[in-house]
């Protein structure tokens, strides 16, 4: 059977904590991987970690590692993966905008792909959170080529060897499909739906959600452009073929 942890970065959600375990419980009651959870306490100053301690004391699905203070959206889920010991790793957004119940969808495609990931259809985001994402994605997928309409959408599923391999930057969460595909992984993008947020406020503005990733979406490309590949043509080692 496969082992699959679902990362959850948790920065001042205290409102909306308590909505997670009826939410994962929708979605444990249908997989048939036997998931967990892992919430990522991102130095919360609202008192979410009381809730969170409460709650993986009340429910052995629900684990969690809480950072000194605040390091941000990308050291939060890298820090989940580093963590986790499944042979699969999930991320989705403590606001719930997506709905763990989706993971379901997203399992049958598990034997093929190394990364699933959702595509929010209908957006449910103020006009110009709508727009700046429209405008990444297209300036992304021109740069990267990565085929992926929503790479940011907070749902995805991937082996843990390639989140293992996953470079240290922040930002590096906009950018995860096209890092796969970079090792030679496979890419499968899911419709899903999107709901408004009911608690807390989003932590994200014009200036983080611009500036920001086209600068990063250049250093990826570099990346990219300058990814080092060889073939083994011969050898006496007694040492096995990399994976990766």
């Amino acid at each position: 059977m496969k082992e699959l942890t679902i990362i959850v970065p948790i920065y001042n959600e205290v409102d909306g904590i308590d909505m997670l375990e009826s939410e994962f419980l929708r979605y444990f009651e249908k997989s048939s991987l036997n998931p967990q959870v892992l919430l990522v306490d991102d130095g919360s100053t609202d008192g979410s970690l009381v809730k969170i301690r409460k709650l993986c004391q009340s429910n052995s699905r629900f684990h969690y590692i809480s950072f000194d203070r605040n390091q941000g959206l990308s050291a939060a889920i890298l820090a989940g993966f580093k963590y986790a010991t499944s042979d699969w790793v999930g991320y989705i957004d403590a606001d719930l905008q997506t709905k763990p119940i989706d993971f379901f969808r997203f399992e049958p495609f598990m034997d093929t792909f190394d990364l699933v990931l959702g595509a929010r259809i209908v957006r449910k985001d103020s006009s110009v959170k709508k727009l700046t994402s429209r405008f990444a994605n297209w300036f992304r997928d021109s740069m990267l080529h990565d085929g992926v309409k929503d790479s940011g959408c907070p749902l995805k599923i991937l082996k843990r060897e390639y989140a293992a391999a996953l470079p240290y930057f922040s930002g590096v969460h906009r950018f995860i499909p096209a890092l796969i595909l970079m090792q030679g992984g496979k890419v499968k993008e899911i419709p899903v739906a999107h709901f408004t947020r009911e608690n807390g406020k989003s932590k994200f503005n014009f200036l983080n959600r611009s500036i920001g990733p086209l600068v990063d979406t250049f250093g990826v490309r570099w990346m990219i452009k300058r990814k080092i590949k060889y073939q083994i043509q011969s050898s006496d080692t007694i040492f096995k073929t990399p994976s990766l």
